[in-house]
């Protein structure tokens, strides 16, 4: 019977013919039960099919989320980089680029009918079009177009008058789009939307041809140079109806009914392609059922993911300071002013959390000049009294070196040893600071982010602001 010795760790290694006579191979889960004092290795017992294939369709969905927007139809290597720059790389990226605004295009308004500060899609036909010049000299190209109701002016400012002019020939009918500003007592469109009618074509037909762009409300995305609407729109079109059943959430079931929140894919369907009966106003605002369904995931998610963060926070082992004043009542004492209710109550609460075995992680919230970096000197104090070294890291150079002044003038008064680390710091002077830091002879560093580097080492940090 052979011997097996249990190693510094805890664990035990079980030789490989044992192994292969029970059966079993690395990687295998192994079930240990005690029984009148011997341990019985086994098999864990097969989990019921039903959880096997909850199991099976989510690795599913999880791979299908996982595929490259590069084999969406219609996505091509110059669309896949424009894609790229928006973060977007794979289907779950594309799923969760989210329409920042919309505009009813349920139905073709006439042109009497359109509404200032309003986005608005109506049909009309080009009546003149030409090039225009300011009373000021400034150039533009300017188109009038019509219906039985109406005429309206489109405006643009920055364009190829001589390539507009061979586009807008009087006599052609299309569809527009855009916001409808005034002009004194005059409504106008700038740089418009427009989808011309072929010739022969019907209203009825252009719009029936494409449905992603008229006849309902239209969502519109956030873009980079060279991505247009139309084409993302059908990139998403392919996501949405393709892989929008593979998104799932990890909510609880009470949870879901308890906040009557919809299921998830149908939240991403309504969000990207809302259907005719959704309030515009409602869409907009963000205030639709899917909106709100899409937000509270998020949003419990993210506050699960500080819950466990903080529980992991309190199983790190800290530095437990004493609070002995010795350094901090002498400082109060130099002050030309006495603490605000604010600053003492904000003091309490991090000698609360520096006296704990835990580490502390604070923000402290203030306007400017409410007093945070005394805040932050008076909390260097409390380590500096239990024997460990602050750095105090500011975002700019120049900030670091006011902080550096005020700091260094009041501890200077106290026997506490200040330095600044920057990247003004050069030559002898550096090298002579990091010794100081290092052997704890300097307790409070005031620094950039230089005092990050892997060159600078404490002899004994116990306080980072």
């Amino acid at each position: 019977m052979p011997l097996v010795k249990i190693d510094e760790n805890g664990k035990l290694t079980i030789p490989a013919d044992i192994l292969g006579g029970l059966g079993f191979a690395s990687g295998d889960t192994v079930l240990i039960e005690l029984v009148e004092g011997r341990a019985v290795l086994s098999r864990p017992p097969a989990p019921p099919e039903s959880v096997m294939g909850v199991q099976l369709g989510a690795a599913i969905c999880r791979k299908n989320l996982e595929t490259s927007i590069r084999f969406i139809r219609g996505v091509g290597p110059k669309m896949a980089e424009l894609l790229a720059r928006k973060g977007i790389h794979t289907v779950e990226d594309a799923l969760y680029l989210l329409p920042n605004r919309y505009e009813d295009r349920r139905s073709l308004r006439r042109i009497e009918e359109l509404r200032p500060g309003c986005g608005e899609v109506f049909s009309a036909e080009v009546k003149v079009a030409d090039a225009v010049s300011s009373k000021g000299g400034r150039s533009f190209f300017e188109a009038l177009v019509g219906d039985d109701s109406g005429n309206l002016v489109l405006k643009w400012f920055h364009c190829n008058p001589r390539f507009m002019k061979g586009i807008w020939q009087p006599g052609k009918r299309g569809i527009f789009t855009g916001e409808v500003v005034m002009y004194g007592s005059r409504r106008e469109i700038h740089h418009p939307e427009v989808e011309w009618l072929k010739a022969g074509e019907d209203l009825a037909s252009l719009v029936d041809g494409d449905p992603v762009k008229f006849g309902r409300t239209v969502q519109f995305y956030p873009l980079t140079e060279g991505l247009h609407q139309k084409s993302l729109r059908k990139v998403l079109k392919e996501v949405v109806d393709n892989h929008s059943s593979s998104i799932m959430t990890h909510l609880p079931d009470a949870v879901v009914q308890r906040r009557s929140l919809i299921p998830f894919s149908e939240a991403f369907r309504a969000v990207h392609f809302p259907g005719n009966d959704a309030d515009p106003t409602a869409l907009n605002s963000h205030e639709t059922e899917a909106h709100r369904t899409l937000v509270f995931d998020e949003l419990f998610f993210l506050q699960l993911g500080l819950a466990m963060k903080k529980q992991g926070t309190s199983l790190e082992e800290g530095i437990p300071f004493s609070i002995t004043h010795q350094y901090t009542r002498p400082l109060l004492k130099l002050l030309p002013y006495s603490l605000t209710a604010a600053q003492k109550k904000v003091l309490s609460e991090i000698k609360e959390d520096m006296a704990s075995s835990c580490p502390m992680y604070r923000l402290v919230q203030g306007d400017v000049g409410s007093g945070k970096t005394i805040v932050a000197l008076l909390s260097a104090l409390l380590a500096v009294e239990n024997d460990c070294q602050t750095a105090i890291m500011a975002p700019t150079e120049l900030l670091a070196e006011q902080h550096d002044l005020t700091i260094h003038t009041l501890c200077e008064q106290l026997g506490i040893k200040v330095c600044l680390l920057s990247s003004g710091v050069r030559g002898k002077a550096r090298v002579a600071t990091l010794e100081a830091i290092a052997s704890g002879e300097v307790q409070i560093v005031v620094a950039t982010q230089a005092v990050i580097q892997e060159k600078v080492e404490f002899k004994r940090l116990g306080l980072g602001i």
